[in-house]
């Protein structure tokens, strides 16, 4: 489905990313894991068009996608969940989720979406008159999540879902995130700093180190490799 080939970014003239390729199947759970400051999120920003790509190629379903603006590369089945979640603090919840539709035009399939979204997350629905920003920090990220599902994306790219985050919360998340996957079949991207917890639900995953793909393989062996372990694992 997606098919990253030697991509390299800068940030003036800092190297983000360093001739990295990642392929990702239909349906696949695919994590991408690294310390801070690795370039996770820069991979990310990448492939949504937000950060302009130096060399190399973005292909998804066949198609190159490296030079699309953002709003043709949601419209082709991508969407990203931001790090921080991103929501639009003064719209309600509901208004954020409308916006996560806005460039649909089918109002009822957009209303059985949002019927949706609210058996998936029935704290939305109790809140949907409710300013987003007053929302708790659990609750955001739920909205995050749904308002990038309400553009029916084929692909979900979700950037550290469990930031800042509590455990408990955490386990929510990566639990709905898992339900996304397997009820949809909505491939996903997920970059995440909780090692542990994304390798746990993902199929096969790929180590970023400053810039460079240094490691990948299925997400179970890595979970046993004794390099990951110490180095994210805290093993």
């Amino acid at each position: 489905m997606l098919k990253i080939k030697n991509i390299s970014t800068f940030y003036g003239n800092i190297q983000a990313l360093k001739d990295i390729s990642i392929d990702v199947a239909e349906g696949e759970i695919i994590t991408l894991i690294g310390a801070n400051g690795a370039g996770k999120s820069t991979t990310l920003m990448s492939l949504c068009g937000i950060v302009p790509i130096k060399s190399g190629s973005i292909e998804f379903e066949g198609e190159d996608i490296s030079s699309l603006t953002p709003d043709k590369i949601v419209s082709l089945g991508i969407s990203q969940v931001p790090e921080g979640r991103r929501i639009f603090p003064l719209l309600s919840v509901k208004e954020n989720l409308d916006m996560g539709a806005f460039l649909r035009n089918d109002t009822e399939e957009i209303k059985k979406d949002i019927d949706y979204i609210y058996e998936l997350f029935p704290r939305l629905e109790e809140r949907k008159n409710q300013q987003g920003g007053t929302l708790s920090g659990g609750e955001q990220q739920m909205l995050a999540i749904s308002r990038a599902l309400m553009a029916r994306p084929r692909l979900l790219l979700l950037d550290e879902p469990s930031l800042g985050l509590a455990p408990l919360i955490v386990q929510q998340i990566f639990d709905i995130i898992k339900k996304i996957n397997k009820e949809n079949n909505t491939t996903i991207f997920l970059v995440e700093q909780n090692a542990n917890m994304a390798l746990k639900i993902a199929h096969r995953g790929y180590v970023l180190e400053t810039g460079r793909i240094s490691l990948s393989d299925d997400a179970d062996k890595l979970l046993s490799n004794e390099g990951v372990k110490k180095a994210y694992l805290g093993i």
